[in-house]
């Protein structure tokens, strides 16, 4: 009886102190100009459970030629693996578009933005109708079956693109609109809304804007991605990390009273930083040899080296003397950012939790335990 009672009586105070658990929606973003998965990034992605993926279908730029809005830099093809995370289109308008355009301008950009986001959804859909095709009219060991009867491919293809169609649930805005560009901004906004009735609009929401949300309003659409990185420019000499830290994190994520839904994204990349005589000189996505050449680079501190001859380094020429920062978040700041960002934000099962960007360099180099570790703290 006691055994009993004492086994009640912890059931009853376990279950007062422990909240409620959940799992947050897996994610990434995907920031390149062609995207063909094969085995190994495929199964990246089964290993991290990935659930949805932010994938950048083009930019917006301003051309000061034709004094125009232009869609730029379209994604040549999307080719997935036997994984198929749920897709975001995901577009990049510079400031300068908003700033400089008219409404007619605007009008006309949004009507643009949806042919495109179409034109890419039809690509994708035909590479997924060629991959179906292939399966039907060449089965595995198709050519051991002596009844094998084989099919016209290009009819088998038709068939099966019609079967397709493009809808995407969500069209993802990226843009760092300023207090003077709000308005055209959110006027753009409301008229891509127009352009997909029967998907959400979000829009990317950087720090400085969630923190001064009353100077930098708040976007007409259903949802924000709030971005937890790129906190300062690498161009400043001074700066720590310009990824990010957890301390300039804590300065801006001040408040729980955002008017917005908000899904997390945060950074999972790294690079090194060159300067010449405090000057910023570029930026470096390989710099392995500069841990690894102690001969050529002299260490100074755990991020920062200082170059001892003249050499290059991919396509980058450096000079004797150059100092290298190299950027990167630890897991222990992750921890930090992550504890920041859940003591005022509200996560549940509904929100997204994005790591920028998806790239198996990246992906090795944190580690597929360690990520499924981040997504599980929240």
């Amino acid at each position: 009886m006691k055994n009993i009672v004492f086994i009640l009586l912890f059931v009853v105070l376990n279950g007062a102190t422990c909240e409620k658990e959940h799992e947050v929606v897996r994610s990434f973003c995907y920031w390149k100009t062609s995207m063909y998965f094969q085995k190994e990034e495929d199964s990246l992605l089964k290993e991290l459970k990935v659930q949805h993926m932010y994938i950048r279908f083009f930019d917006v730029d301003w051309n000061p030629y034709a004094k125009e809005p232009l869609p730029v830099a379209t994604i040549n093809e999307v080719r997935l693996g036997e994984s198929s995370p749920e897709i975001t289109p995901s577009i990049f308008i510079t400031n300068e578009v908003v700033l400089q355009s008219d409404k007619k301008q605007l009008d006309s950009l949004a009507v643009r933005i949806a042919q495109r986001v179409q034109k890419v959804g039809v690509k994708m859909n035909e590479i997924k109708a060629e991959k179906n095709a292939e399966a039907i009219v060449y089965p595995k060991d198709y050519y051991k079956n002596e009844n094998y009867k084989r099919l016209n491919y290009d009819s088998v293809k038709s068939i099966e693109l019609a079967k397709l169609k493009v809808d995407f649930k969500e069209v993802l805005i990226d843009c760092d609109w300023t207090e003077k560009s709000k308005d055209n901004y959110f006027y753009l906004l409301q008229q891509i809304k127009k352009g997909f009735p029967t998907a959400q609009v979000s829009a990317t929401i950087r720090l400085w804007q969630y923190k001064y949300a009353s100077k930098a309003g708040i976007p007409p659409v259903d949802k924000g991605l709030l971005m937890c990185y790129n906190l300062t420019k690498p161009e400043d000499f001074t700066t720590k990390n310009s990824i990010g830290t957890s301390e300039e994190l804590a300065q801006y994520i001040t408040h729980d009273k955002y008017k917005l839904k908000l899904d997390i994204a945060l950074p999972l990349y790294s690079w090194a930083v060159v300067f010449r005589g405090n000057q910023f000189k570029g930026i470096l996505s390989d710099y392995d040899q500069v841990r690894t050449d102690t001969i050529k680079f002299r260490k100074l501190s755990d991020s920062k080296y200082v170059l001892q001859d003249d050499i290059l380094v991919g396509q980058t020429y450096l000079r004797n003397g150059d100092e290298i920062r190299i950027e990167k978040i630890s897991n222990e700041e992750l921890d930090k950012i992550i504890s920041i960002v859940k003591s005022k934000i509200k996560i549940d099962s509904q929100t997204r939790v994005t790591f920028f960007s998806f790239d198996k360099k990246y992906i090795n180099d944190y580690g597929t335990q360690n990520i499924s570790g981040y997504y599980a703290r929240f």
